[in-house]
């Protein structure tokens, strides 16, 4: 009957599933437990062909004593520190009488371990006449496709196609259509007038211009064709279906800084840097010998065992790399107005700590 508006059916059943089906993907030697989108987790490297090289002693050990810094580097330092702080008044900085200085023996020791790991994960793309070679040989292992050569201890990631596994499959998405029912208007290419809700009508008996009173409009976003085009296959109808590989090289790195009776917190040694007294780097490296502090011995002993245990099962070793820092730290203490206070000058950029200082004053920003 004219007038009386024509109502789309719902799409939901003219459209596919949106994740690919099991079906869709081939079953290659070598990657069996490869899934869609969320990989097959880190594969395990296989043993080595020839044997591991054994970690060798590291170089000598220079002599491991710290240099104290002068009294007019820690007042400079003072008085830099203070001038940076709205709030702080400059005097104690620049007044205060310096009575004693007393050096902290610091050490960071840091392992680095930089490990090669790779996973896989089924994956597809518009099919526009890329060549396909599954079956045509078997698949290279995962280990066995190369890579680019890393840079050390530079962390980096490489994806590529494995070869050989590359096939063609239609859509899952459009069911090999190229084309999907619109969403605004359930696939019918047109929907309800906006101007007169569907009646036909404005005023009374007044048909609506809009519409020509069918009380319906042609989609705007489909342009009245009913569907859309795929956004999966891009209209292509197939889809190349590959097993992606994702070559991952990871900076494993961990510290242990030497507990100091400074009274300085061991949180602010992260932020500043020291004078490195020992490197040593090697495909694996020997746990440290003759360090005169004990607990940086044990704990060299201790990561490097935990490291070569942990990251070997799950990925490759590449290479280690150990240091040893030398954090300068110099407790200051001085007096201002006939008070004693302290100060904290470290690290190679000489920052200062100054929890107490003498002189603030509240700021307000208005």
């Amino acid at each position: 009957m004219e007038g009386q508006a024509l109502f789309a059916p719902p799409a939901a059943a003219l459209q596919g599933p949106s994740a690919p089906p099991v079906s869709m993907f081939d079953s290659m030697p070598g990657y069996e437990g490869t899934v869609a989108g969320g990989g097959g987790g880190f594969l395990p490297p296989p043993m080595p062909a020839f044997p591991v090289p054994q970690p060798e002693p590291g170089p000598a050990q220079p002599s491991w004593n710290i240099p104290s810094i002068s009294e007019d580097t820690a007042r400079a330092a003072f008085v830099l520190f203070a001038s940076g702080k709205c709030c702080y008044n400059s005097g104690p900085a620049k007044d205060g009488v310096i009575t004693r200085m007393d050096a902290f023996n610091t050490y960071r020791y840091r392992l680095e371990t930089f490990t090669e790991s790779r996973s896989t994960e089924w994956s597809h793309e518009p099919y526009r006449g890329q060549p396909v070679d599954a079956f045509a040989q078997p698949p290279p292992g995962p280990w066995d496709v190369p890579a680019k050569a890393p840079t050390f201890f530079v962390e980096d990631q490489q994806i590529m196609k494995v070869p050989y596994t590359s096939s063609t499959k239609p859509c899952h998405v459009c069911v090999g259509m190229g084309r999907r029912p619109c969403k605004d208007c359930a696939g019918a290419g047109n929907k309800v007038c906006w101007v007169c809700n569907g009646s036909g009508f404005r005023h009374g008996e007044d048909r609506c211009h809009h519409c020509s009173g069918r009380g319906r409009e042609n989609c705007s976003r489909c342009q009245g064709k009913g569907s859309m085009q795929c956004d999966t296959c891009h209209g292509q109808q197939q889809l190349l279906v590959y097993i992606n590989l994702t070559v991952k090289w990871t900076n494993n790195s961990e510290n242990y800084v030497v507990e100091q009776s400074s009274g300085l917190q061991a949180e602010h040694l992260s932020k500043v840097s020291g004078k490195e007294l020992f490197r040593d780097t090697q495909y694996l490296v020997y746990p440290l010998v003759g360090f005169p502090d004990p607990a940086v011995v044990n704990a060299a002993q201790r990561l490097v065992h935990d490291h070569q245990g942990k990251y070997s099962r799950t990925s490759r070793i590449l290479q280690q790399r150990q240091t040893i820092e030398l954090i300068p730290v110099t407790k200051v203490t001085y007096s201002w107005k006939g008070k004693s206070h302290i100060y904290f000058v470290y690290g190679n950029e000489f920052t200062v700590n100054a929890d107490d200082y003498p002189a603030t004053c509240c700021c307000t920003v208005m």
